[in-house]
């Protein structure tokens, strides 16, 4: 039976997150929400909020990733200048449901497998030591301007077949279209910026192409040019639209994963200690990171059709919030769940999502974290959280620091 919500509460909604305060700290009302209404219909978001592990599951497994708008529908309802940004999004994976959805991902998969992107172990730890390399006479660094950004930023540009050079300029891109994506209000200056990035990267990807065409390189680009299933190919704008969705995720979720991982291990030293101790238990407690401080907070489905969930009635094309932070918090799954364990066992968390639409880009995301932790360890102790408030990014769905200033001592050089 649902517990009645105290009366010394403000209206729960997912849109509190807008408060810094809560921003800084979501998992006390990620806990209100689960408690008192683990399925609320939220009145400012018109959506409904889901927060338990099982009905999150449900929700990303069964819901319709087909929520964006055609740039006639948009015309239609008078905003034609947005027409780019839905071209550009119908055409991505990420939202698409069914036979269109596997038609791209089967493509994609051929240039995104485990193996190629373990061949990429050696050469991702060179790049971190040359990171550490530019800090570690300085005894100090900010985490995520020195290391967190530019080592997906640059892995990422090497996996797509672009210069590495560029990829100060991908950040950029990739940090406007993930405020869209990862935000609940409408603010007409950040629709102009993300129209122009939306350009700029369009344009980027298409002279990619055509250089691929002519000189082909190594990478993604290539990749999905010739990627083939039965006869059947990537068009020039399904190449664009989905070569920038794997930028932003892997720019943005590695670079949170980085960021919010580091944060948190300071802030449980004893499981700091441990992994110093024992670099095996990397991998798991790359894991556990992720559930705790999930990079990935919420995402959102449309209804396929009515159904009821929890004992609430939900009717087709409404629209849900599936909140993974929530669920990899959730006591009914993960045992004492607010307490870092990096040894925690059986810790299928949904941080990558889950079903048709799991990240196909976890298992660099993964391996990007396992090298940073272990490169930073192995160079870098007696981490030291410099004084002075931490700043969240604004985006509410993709969480991470805007800086993290620590201080260290010097070991080995490798």
């Amino acid at each position: 039976m649902m517990a009645s919500a105290p009366t010394d509460l403000a209206p729960l909604s997912l849109y509190q997150l807008l408060s810094p305060e809560i921003l800084a700290d979501p998992y006390s009302l990620y806990r209100k929400l689960r408690t008192y209404d683990p399925i609320l219909w939220d009145p400012f978001l018109h959506a409904w909020v889901v927060t338990r592990y099982a009905d999150v599951i449900k929700v990303l497994h069964d819901g319709s990733a087909d929520r964006t708008p055609t740039p006639e529908q948009l015309a239609a309802i008078g905003f034609p200048a947005a027409s780019p940004i839905a071209k550009l999004m119908v055409n991505q994976m990420l939202f698409m449901d069914a036979r269109a959805h596997a038609r791209l991902r089967g493509l994609a998969s051929q240039a995104f497998t485990p193996a190629r992107v373990e061949a990429l172990r050696s050469h991702i730890r060179d790049i971190a030591n040359r990171l550490l390399d530019k800090v570690q006479g300085a005894s100090r660094m900010d985490v995520i301007a020195d290391f967190a950004c530019p080592l997906p930023a640059i892995v990422t540009a090497e996996m797509l077949g672009v210069p590495s050079s560029d990829h100060l300029q991908l950040k950029v891109w990739s940090a406007d279209f993930a405020e869209m994506l990862g935000n609940f209000q409408h603010n007409p200056d950040r629709i102009t910026r993300v129209l122009r990035s939306v350009q700029d990267m369009t344009a980027y990807f298409h002279s990619a192409i055509c250089e691929m065409q002519v000189k082909p390189r190594a990478g993604l680009v290539h990749s999905f040019l010739t990627a083939e299933i039965e006869g059947d190919r990537f068009t020039a704008d399904e190449i664009v639209a989905n070569c920038i969705i794997t930028m932003v995720g892997g720019l943005e979720t590695t670079t949170n994963l980085i960021g919010n991982g580091v944060l948190t291990l300071l802030r449980n030293p004893s499981e700091l200690q441990r992994l110093r101790e024992d670099y095996c238990l990397i991998p798991g407690a790359v894991e556990e990171l992720l559930r705790y401080e999930s990079p990935s907070q919420h995402t959102a489905r449309l209804a396929p059709y009515d159904f009821n969930l929890g004992g609430k009635d939900i009717r087709k094309r409404d629209a849900i919030i599936a909140v993974m932070g929530a669920a990899n918090r959730d006591p009914e799954r993960f045992q004492d769940p607010d307490r870092l364990d990096i040894t925690r066992k059986d810790n299928r968390h949904v941080a990558f999502g889950w079903g048709a639409h799991f990240c196909f880009g976890a298992s660099l995301a993964r391996l990007e974290g396992q090298i940073a932790f272990e490169t930073m360890l192995r160079r870098l102790s007696h981490w030291a959280l410099e004084p002075g408030p931490l700043a969240w990014r604004s985006n509410l769905g993709l969480r991470g620091l805007t800086a993290l200033p620590i201080s260290f001592s010097n070991q080995n050089s490798v």
